[in-house]
């Protein structure tokens, strides 16, 4: 039997759930799929796997089964689960949320820059997670000793926008396959430095640790190295000597956009992690450099919103698709570079 471990296709949603794949031997006799993958995956209990197989994430062949489904000989199975709870008891803590849709099943907000989304370390409080358990106090699923309640994705602390959490283990299930299968819908909007030579384009290169300093993440050449990652662009604005851009992930790697857009020599604005607050482009007129560092005081940041979200209801089945503006920080910048462009005799 053949038996393999997969990371989570999504940015910066690395360790929220477990991915496995799995080949059932010639010689297995047909039992119960519960039982089948209980048996053999480490640490998964009846219950946990039987709550995936309710949510429509466990696929035999592609499709799916419930979990008295009984196993055959050759057939090859998927399952997504979240991962058990960890020892982390969760202050709840009265932090505004801004909310953009809420039902029982689900919660859409769009996260400030700033805001880190769940505990981790050098991080135990004053994050998404601790507000979300103060607002979501009387529901099963945010109890004190989950670090991840409702999560299915996440963004950078200093990254912006739109996050769809689940209020219920049904709707954390069915949203993460989603997620897990690219069926999701996430679109980002970045400044970044230059000109870009086309209007769209497709950045595909796998990323993984660097092996220099294991704190950021960068594009192997060698295949064997990092994970498959794709994101599509499209140019949205020339401002001189930086661009907007819409970005469309086809993967979800951590610092994807990120890192990606370093790697066609056009990092995003102020981005500190990956060389993009530095002066990458312009002239070398002191007022220029002027304006540029007041820009990076407005914009205290990297330039990255993730302005639009889609996804299917995990109960109704309705597609559903929201948007966010683009935060005052980033449109400040955005308006003073077109300010000075119109204006500059340099």
């Amino acid at each position: 039997m053949e038996e393999t471990r997969e990371e989570n296709n999504n940015l910066e949603e690395s360790g929220l759930f477990e991915h496995y794949r799995l080949t059932v031997d010639p010689g297995q006799s047909a039992i119960r799929v519960d039982k089948f993958l209980a048996n053999r995956i480490d640490n998964a209990s009846r219950s946990r796997i039987q709550a995936a197989a309710e949510a429509g994430n466990i696929l035999v062949n592609d499709s799916s089964v419930k979990a008295n489904y009984k196993v055959k000989p050759g057939d090859e199975i998927r399952i997504v689960m979240d991962y058990p709870r960890r020892e982390l008891k969760i202050i709840p803590e009265d932090i505004p949320l801004d909310i953009v849709y809420e039902d029982d099943q689900l919660i859409v907000l769009n996260k400030p820059a700033g805001l880190v989304v769940h505990p981790g370390h050098g991080n135990y409080s004053g994050t998404l997670v601790n507000a979300l358990a103060w607002y979501y106090k009387d529901l099963p699923l945010f109890n004190n000793e989950d670090p991840r309640p409702g999560l299915v994705h996440r963004i950078d602390k200093d990254t912006s926008g739109l996050l769809v959490v689940a209020k219920t283990e049904q709707a954390k299930n069915k949203l993460a396959l989603q997620f897990y299968e690219k069926t999701s819908e996430r679109l980002y909007h970045a400044l970044v430095w230059g000109s870009l030579k086309d209007d769209t384009g497709t950045i595909t290169g796998n990323i993984g640790r660097s092996p220099k300093n294991r704190q950021v993440f960068t594009v192997f050449a060698d295949e064997e190295q990092g994970k498959h990652a794709v994101t599509h662009y499209k140019v949205l604005k020339r401002i001189g000597y930086v661009s907007l851009v819409e970005c469309r992930l086809e993967t979800g790697r951590t610092h994807q956009i990120r890192v990606h857009m370093k790697h066609i020599n056009h990092p995003l604005f102020n981005d500190s992690t990956y060389g993009g607050d530095q002066i990458l482009r312009g002239t070398t007129f002191s007022k220029y450099r002027q304006f540029v560092q007041n820009c990076f005081k407005v914009l205290p940041r990297q330039a990255l919103h993730a302005k639009t979200l889609g996804f299917v209801h995990p109960t109704t089945g309705k597609k559903m698709q929201f948007n966010s503006d683009l935060p005052d920080d980033m449109r400040t910048v955005i308006e003073k570079w077109e300010k000075y462009i119109s204006s500059r005799h340099d």
